[in-house]
């Protein structure tokens, strides 16, 4: 071979040698990253906010359930309705049945030993009572899904001073539509439900709504 072919072939080879190496690069180049929004099977803590959930603008009106005065057809309160009938084991012995006692204006609480709220409205609505009771008021609460034991020691340790109800398997609160405890209810002299108020309410509010079933009564907090 002479001098120009050996020459020539050497450039072949290195001209192979670079286009091999080029193409070996190419394959390991890292594919093209797409966006997680465009991700077949993203969740939604790839797209999450830092410290919060995915970032989206809240609805107009969103916020927390009021415990005040609700209205007709909206909150399961009833308000407007005749109230639904009621006839439990009382704590203690006998039975509350609002049907014994129809004509005086009444609360009905739906609660448990186990809700703070209750722990606190319990004082409140003992006070009421008895400042009403001339008025002719009589509260009531209904205990949900508790033993007996429970409830009466419940009871003691506040010292209350109303009627306690047993509604062991629930099937009044469900009567009532009352979903989340504690619940309030007042009811007045013909058996209408006049305002509801979901609990962790205080003496304002109870006040307000107790002024609904006691008319020409100056009903203070």
């Amino acid at each position: 071979m002479g001098p120009r072919a050996t020459v020539a072939a050497g450039l072949l080879a290195g001209i192979g040698t670079a286009v091999s190496i080029l193409v070996a690069a190419v394959l390991l180049l890292p594919e093209p990253a797409t966006s997680d929004a465009g991700t077949p099977g993203a969740t939604a803590s790839d797209l999450a906010t830092p410290g919060g959930g995915p970032s989206a603008a809240p609805s107009e009106g969103e916020g927390p359930t009021p415990s005040v005065k609700a209205t007709i057809g909206t909150t399961g309160f009833h308000v407007g309705e005749p109230a639904p009938a009621l006839s439990v084991p009382q704590l203690g012995g006998g039975v509350i049945d609002l049907a014994n006692i129809a004509g005086r204006p009444v609360w009905v609480n739906f609660m448990q030993t186990t809700c703070p709220p209750c722990v606190d409205e319990f004082p409140i609505m003992s006070g009421f009572a008895a400042r009403y009771f001339a008025a002719g008021l009589v509260v009531i609460a209904v205990d949900v899904r508790e033993d007996e034991g429970t409830v009466a020691a419940f009871v003691q340790s506040l010292n209350t001073q109303f009627a306690i109800g047993l509604d062991t398997d629930g099937s009044a609160a469900a009567a009532w539509d009352a979903v989340a405890l504690p619940v309030h209810y007042w009811v007045d002299r013909d058996g209408i439900i006049r305002a509801g108020a979901l609990g962790g309410i205080g003496p304002d509010v109870m006040a307000e709504n107790l002024g609904t079933i006691l008319p020409g009564v100056d009903v203070t907090p």
